[in-house]
């Protein structure tokens, strides 16, 4: 079953039918809400908000733990992370999707592993590679299919936030090779891996980073909210076409 991890801009997934809700509770504490049951074309999809119906959870206070363990006790499989980004990249313009295939982690103090305590024992996760591959390749047919270009590949840089970053760390991220720049997909990738989960980013660009374009000399967030409205309905078109490839 697919999963989907809404973030800022898709707090509801407005495309799901027969919806239903239910708390689910996890060793790790409390998801940051009740997980919504539908169908999308027919076939169930779980959808979670990450930072609360209400937009009330910062990126660095999000349990990523529960949510993630919640949605696998669920039976899902499959998690589709839908995060909104920055763009440091020149070819990537507001608006655009872009599906990742690396990731630079610059949080800290987030509970990153599901291995801790005496009990568990140390694990070493491969993450080569941090997202995975196949479901990676079906988010870029269903982009296609659906109307819109994604970019393939892109190095997401996970900053710690609430707040936006400067000028002279965007220039610092650029020198390290990032692409994007977000808040929440780190520690979150790493867990799913832990728990076996095929996960991948979907992220849409709804500014240019700091220091970079129209960000030159600031960000307006009434102008990312806009763009973050628009690009929302191709994010919902393309999960709408990768239910229906996952179904075919």
């Amino acid at each position: 079953m697919l999963g989907v991890i809404g973030g800022s801009g898709l707090s509801v997934l407005a495309n799901l039918e027969g919806v239903r809700r239910e708390i689910v509770r996890t060793p790790y504490g409390e998801p940051s809400c009740a997980l919504t049951f539908g169908a999308i074309r027919g076939r169930e999809v779980v959808f979670l908000a990450r930072h609360g119906y209400g937009h009330t959870i910062p990126p660095h206070q999000v349990n990523y733990r529960a949510n993630l363990w919640a949605l696998r006790s669920q039976q899902v499989n499959d998690v589709v992370a839908i995060a909104s980004v920055g763009a440091i990249r020149d070819d990537l313009m507001p608006g655009a999707l872009v599906v990742p295939h690396q990731i630079l982690d610059y949080t800290h103090g987030r509970e990153s592993t599901f291995a801790t305590g005496a009990d568990h024992g140390v694990l070493h996760i491969d993450f080569t590679d941090p997202y995975c591959q196949k479901l990676r390749r079906r988010i870029l047919e269903a982009a296609a299919e659906a109307g819109h270009h994604a970019a393939d590949g892109a190095t997401y840089a996970a900053t710690q936030g609430p707040r936006l970053e400067t000028a002279a760390e965007i220039d610092r991220l650029e020198r390290d090779g990032a692409d994007v720049v977000g808040m929440t997909g780190m520690p979150e990738a790493a867990l799913a891996r832990e728990l076996e989960l095929c996960y991948a980013a979907l992220a849409v660009v709804v500014n240019a980073a700091a220091g970079r374009g129209a960000s030159t000399r600031g960000i307006r967030m009434e102008e990312i909210n806009a763009i973050s409205k628009l690009a929302m309905e191709h994010v919902r078109s393309t999960l709408e076409r990768l239910v229906e490839i996952d179904g075919d």
